[in-house]
């Protein structure tokens, strides 16, 4: 009997009846609680995201198709919001994690910040010392790949190479540099 009132107050609701939608929040609010708190413990999250879903089946209800198993479709919605909430918090926090992270270089000591500098400016000075060990068709290569951003195609075509041993100029030039930078 039960699921022929779900489906009666579901055809009802979706004519506009806002009494229908009432008695299906009425009916169903606990037992989607339950299911919701099965799936995250946070009993605010669960009826926010239960409150949402019926929120959602009002502002949608003329596009609403005839359903069979109300609860199923009203169970599934439920999942749906709390699994896109959950999203939603996991990149939220993870967002707040990355600007907690850059607070704290800003909140570096002078002395930190001119090490980090100085470290920096010992690494640019190794990396230039480093290309020009480089053959200079490596040297070359790199500068039109790493500084002028061109593709392997277009580094083929500029130096009259073939893409593949432009890429394998590049690629030994790379090692070569790691070698040397250690």
């Amino acid at each position: 009997m039960l699921e022929e009132d779900d489906r009666h107050y579901w055809g009802k609701m979706r004519l506009g009846d806002k009494q229908a939608l009432f008695e299906l929040y009425n009916n169903m609010y606990f037992h989607l609680i339950r299911i919701g708190l099965k799936i995250n413990a946070d009993d605010e999250l669960v009826k926010d995201c239960v409150n949402q879903v019926f929120l959602n089946l009002w502002d949608k209800r003329e596009r609403l198709p005839a359903v069979e198993n109300v609860k199923s479709y009203i169970i599934t919605s439920l999942k749906r919001c709390m699994l896109d909430q959950l999203d939603y918090l996991h990149k939220t926090n993870t967002a707040l994690n990355k600007m907690g992270a850059e607070e704290d270089w800003n909140e570096l000591s002078y002395e930190e910040i001119m090490i980090n500098v100085q470290q920096d400016e010992d690494l640019k000075r190794k990396l230039t010392l480093a290309i020009q060990q480089l053959t200079p068709r490596q040297m070359e290569l790199i500068e039109l790949k790493f500084f002028e951003g061109l593709s392997y195609d277009q580094i083929a075509e500029k130096t009259a190479l073939t893409v593949k041993t432009a890429y394998n100029t590049i690629y030994d030039a790379i090692k070569t540099l790691r070698k040397l930078m250690k």
